[in-house]
């Protein structure tokens, strides 16, 4: 059962580890882009491993996450030097209004939103970001273990791209594999990672 404790003791194991590849890719797209953009919004931030990254990386970010605990871990973790460009948000990630910004990322968090308010929260996503931003995203598709959960939201990779036309596709992986999760469960996951910037 995910629950408060289930969390907590997620944040503790991850809090320092480094930030996701779909993040650092879209850092470095942005980097080689002629235009400075340098705004984005971390939805389902966790104890903060890819927001650090942006912090690092001279970004401003809005982090937001459900759990409380999830951004006290962030701002316990956060260096003095990196605060002044970090604002954090309590709200879940289907009520949140999401501004315009440069970058949206979302990593491993829209999986937690539920199916029925999944499409809206990704439009409005893509509805965030003008030409030339980006998404930077990892899901979980619809062959993984928890495929069939109705809290949660697996879905099949076509319709994910399908939904992109707006958008060149910069990075995307679909990969199937056993493991573990952060906690040591085993798992079957099928993962979607994904960066794509806005074209039109």
């Amino acid at each position: 059962m995910i629950d408060a404790n289930y969390w907590a003791r997620y944040y503790e194991i991850t809090v320092d580890r480094p930030a996701w590849q779909t993040v650092r890719l879209a850092i470095e797209r942005f980097a080689a882009d002629t235009v400075d953009r340098r705004f984005a919004v971390d939805l389902g931030c966790g104890a903060g491993r890819d927001t650090r990254e942006l912090l690092r990386a001279g970004w401003k970010v809005l982090a937001v996450d459900r759990e409380p605990g999830a951004i006290n871990a962030l701002e316990a973790a956060t260096p003095a030097d990196l605060r002044p460009n970090l604002e954090t948000r309590i709200a879940d990630l289907a009520d949140v209004n999401i501004p315009p910004c440069d970058l949206v990322n979302a990593s491993l968090s829209l999986p937690f939103v539920a199916s029925e308010a999944f499409w809206r929260t990704w439009g409005r996503i893509l509805e965030a970001l003008p030409v030339g931003g980006r998404l930077a995203a990892m899901l979980f598709g619809d062959r993984d273990a928890d495929a069939g959960d109705p809290s949660m939201t697996h879905p099949p990779p076509d319709a994910i791209l399908s939904s992109l036309a707006a958008f060149e596709i910069e990075h995307w992986v679909d990969r199937e594999e056993d493991g573990h999760t952060a906690l040591g469960e085993p798992h079957h996951f099928h993962m979607l990672e994904l960066v794509a910037r806005r074209t039109t």
